[in-house]
């Protein structure tokens, strides 16, 4: 069952849980996603964006092509408001600051990525610290996307030298969970043209 947040002729919001998939993998057993779900009751559900399986929190979808096409230029232009949290192995220095370093697959290790300064695409990220508990050696931080590469906060949080609790994947130890939440959500409605935000609490 996938919590819903908002449902209307144009769109769904809904609260991915951490472990379950956007969208189908590659292999027969990884079938089961959110899109999949969602279609079994809405037929016209469409993926506009997409979250990691380790993520948990908002996530937008299209009702039909049309709502679709019109929610997908939101995102492409970058009129989308995203804002995650998280909590990072490590106490972070400053209370906030931007990491700029584009992003390609590596393909050996997919579905990691990596940085690379020649080929890979422009991927910018603004963090700034919510909390630090200095007796466990973590920083909570939100983070704000401002490009929407994949694994970027993961990626960019790791090469700060803080890598998400729990993100094995990248360099952290393990953990319950990855922890990393997408708390907010910003957009224009396609049909009415209102401004709509939502908001997740965080699980932890």
């Amino acid at each position: 069952m996938i919590h819903l947040h908002y449902l209307d002729d144009a769109l769904l919001v809904v609260e991915k849980p951490a472990g379950l998939l956007s969208v189908p993998g590659r292999l027969p057993e990884n079938q089961d996603c959110v899109i999949a779900r969602l279609q079994a009751l809405y037929p016209d559900a469409l993926t506009v964006h997409r979250l990691d399986q380790v993520t948990s929190g908002l996530l937008l979808h299209a009702r039909g092509k049309a709502m679709e096409a019109a929610l997908s230029v939101q995102f492409q232009q970058r009129q989308v408001g995203k804002r995650y949290q998280a909590v990072v192995e490590g106490v972070l220095d400053r209370d906030t600051g931007e990491v700029d370093l584009p992003l390609i697959v590596d393909w050996p290790n997919r579905p990691k990525q990596r940085v690379d300064h020649e080929t890979g695409k422009p991927a910018l990220t603004r963090w700034q610290v919510l909390a630090r508990d200095l007796e466990a050696g973590r920083t909570r931080v939100e983070l704000e996307p401002v490009t929407g590469r994949s694994h970027q906060l993961r990626l960019h949080m790791a090469s700060l030298g803080h890598p998400i609790v729990g993100d094995v994947l990248y360099g952290a130890a393990p953990a319950a969970r990855v922890y990393l939440h997408a708390c907010s959500l910003q957009f224009t409605h396609p049909l009415t043209g209102q401004a709509m935000r939502f908001d997740s609490t965080v699980p932890w």
